[in-house]
């Protein structure tokens, strides 16, 4: 089990997994804004998604849960 965490405060601005989807490293699972910058956050290992923990439109902050693969 992985978890992808937040790695600065930021805005969710497009998800692009659901739960029950399989990924691979690299994958793509949300796209955050941050200073008219966005910053995709990737699977760091293959599986399936868990859990997602955020949403589109959420201000998350560094070190929150964004999703859990198994």
């Amino acid at each position: 089990m992985a978890e992808v965490r937040a790695e600065m405060v930021a805005n969710v601005w497009k998800v692009v997994v659901k739960e029950g989807d399989t990924v691979s490293d690299g994958d793509t699972l949300v796209i955050l804004e941050s200073m008219k910058m966005e910053i995709p956050v990737l699977a760091e290992d293959d599986g399936v998604v868990a859990q997602l923990k955020v949403a589109e439109g959420d201000v998350i902050q560094e070190g929150d849960l964004i999703a859990v693969i198994e």
